[in-house]
């Protein structure tokens, strides 16, 4: 499936809000226009009257977007750990880019900052490729190296004329309430630059992402793609320092890509998702923000996007805590059901299937199990209209008690029976199992194999009849007879 007109529907989607949010007026503190009632700043928010509501959104759903894209690919390359390497690397170019003018300068801070993520990736290249330092390793050196060098200088601006009022702690932890104009110019141009390039490049991405060596054997630029991408990279962490900051613009790379991750594996709908879910810890950042008084926004983003994180680790249909645990109940119910159907169908083989009913004494005694847990699995039995209480019996469920298969709860005996045992032969011939060591392997398998592995083993083993202990194995006539009702 393409993944260009799911980008141009984003991208659509991001100039409708631009032109919705984006207005003249100067941009204030969220928190300087927080109302005393819940219901008046809930409304107030999201009917976008104020510019500093608009400004905040609107950054919020640009860097969402850019992390999201972004972010995917870095999670699917195992490089989370660069995020975080770049986001804290920049900050020695912010204050370098505040010391070149002097002033809070979008631009020139950009510049410094950019400059400074670059020469970090490439230090962590140059020390991972010249030395035995894995990249890991390479990456938490220029990580903290950096970040304290940053430090040094941020404490150094500290002590200059004015140097306090520089806002220069707002890159620490993020205020989106404050972006200038050109703050937001400049993440719109980094968000545009990434939809685009992940447009035209998203075949190539993709294959450097998942198997650079098959790139790179093809003749792919697989390093250009990989050096592409951690300058995009930059420049997302770049533009988020303002609205997230220093500390926390790498959960917001992370967290959105790896929420999408647990609930697709498919790329194209990671990258939709992830951008979805980067907008909504914006927007949801910047809905707490408002709510609070000075309180910033990026870790509000964070909570928010990590919040998304555990309702997908615990909700997500296939890797989600829950939905796994229940599909984890529901196999061993099926596993126990299909034991006692089994053990059924052996008490009766014993008999040359002479006795229809089989006593809850037998069951338990085939089972080895006590009266009381034969009951309960008498009564999956019933739940499954797989078997039937001989209806003169009125004394329910005492050992005399016998219980009949319904044409399904046979049917499903012989299902279970005929895996069992075909896994057995197959092991025996082909795997050079000994008869009497089979039967514990053939027990797991036998409740997951599908109807075409046993097909293709009955095709592999010249269709028996007989297992490797001489007991007769269910055929297909024979179920297709139970099924008909011969």
């Amino acid at each position: 499936m393409s993944i260009k007109p799911q980008i141009s529907k984003l991208s659509g989607l991001l100039i409708f809000a631009s032109l919705f949010l984006v207005s003249d007026a100067c941009a204030a503190k969220i928190g300087e226009l927080s109302e005393t009632n819940f219901s008046d700043q809930f409304f107030r928010f999201f009917s976008f009257k104020d510019p500093s509501v608009r400004y905040a959104i609107l950054a919020s759903l640009l860097l969402g977007t850019c992390c999201g894209l972004l972010g995917s690919f870095i999670v699917v390359r195992k490089l989370s750990l660069m995020g975080d390497t770049l986001s804290h690397a920049v900050l020695p170019g912010v204050a370098l880019g505040f010391l070149w003018t002097m002033t809070k300068d979008p631009w020139a801070i950009f510049i410094g900052a950019t400059i400074a993520g670059l020469l970090g990736t490439v230090v962590v290249h140059w020390i991972h490729t010249t030395t035995h330092i894995k990249e890991d390793s390479a990456m938490g050196i220029v990580l903290s190296g950096f970040y304290a060098i940053g430090i040094c200088l941020h404490t150094m601006i500290q002590h200059l004329p004015n140097g306090n009022k520089a806002g220069l702690d707002k890159f620490m932890f993020g205020q989106a309430a404050a972006l200038s104009e050109s703050d937001l110019v400049m993440i719109a141009v980094v968000t545009g630059v990434s939809l685009l390039l992940i447009t035209l490049f998203y075949k190539e991405f993709l294959v450097t992402s998942f198997d650079n060596a098959f790139a790179s054997s093809i003749g792919m630029p697989a390093k250009f793609f990989h050096y592409q991408l951690m300058l995009l990279l930059a420049f997302s962490v770049v533009v988020g320092l303002q609205a997230v900051g220093i500390v926390l613009v790498s959960a917001m790379l992370i967290t959105p890509a790896a929420t999408a991750y647990l609930l697709t594996d498919r790329m194209h709908r990671m990258l939709i998702l992830a951008s979805v879910f980067g907008m909504m810890a914006g927007i949801g950042g910047a809905f707490f923000s408002y709510l609070g008084n000075s309180l910033p926004t990026g870790p509000f983003m964070i909570v928010s996007a990590s919040t998304l994180f555990g309702l997908a680790l615990l909700f997500g249909p296939r890797y989600g805590i829950v939905p796994r645990w229940v599909r984890q109940l529901n196999r061993n119910s099926r596993i126990q059901i299909e034991n006692t159907l089994k053990a059924v169908y052996q008490i009766r083989e014993k008999a040359d299937f002479k006795e229809d009913g089989v006593s809850l004494q037998q069951l338990g005694e085939q089972r080895n199990l006590p009266l009381s847990e034969v009951k309960k699995e008498v009564k999956r039995l019933i739940r499954e209209r797989f078997a039937t209480l001989a209806s003169s019996d009125t004394d329910m469920f005492n050992q005399n008690q016998k219980i009949y298969f319904t044409p399904s709860g046979w049917e499903n005996a012989c299902r279970i029976v005929r895996n069992h045992r075909l896994w057995e032969l197959y092991l025996t011939k082909s795997a050079q199992y000994q008869p009497d060591h089979v039967h514990d392997d053939a027990e797991e398998i036998e409740h997951v194999l599908g109807e075409n592995i046993v097909r293709e083993l009955e095709r592999l083993l010249d269709f028996p009849t007989l297992d490797p202990h001489g007991k007769l194995i269910p055929s297909v006539i024979d179920l297709k007879e139970v099924q008909t009702g011969q």
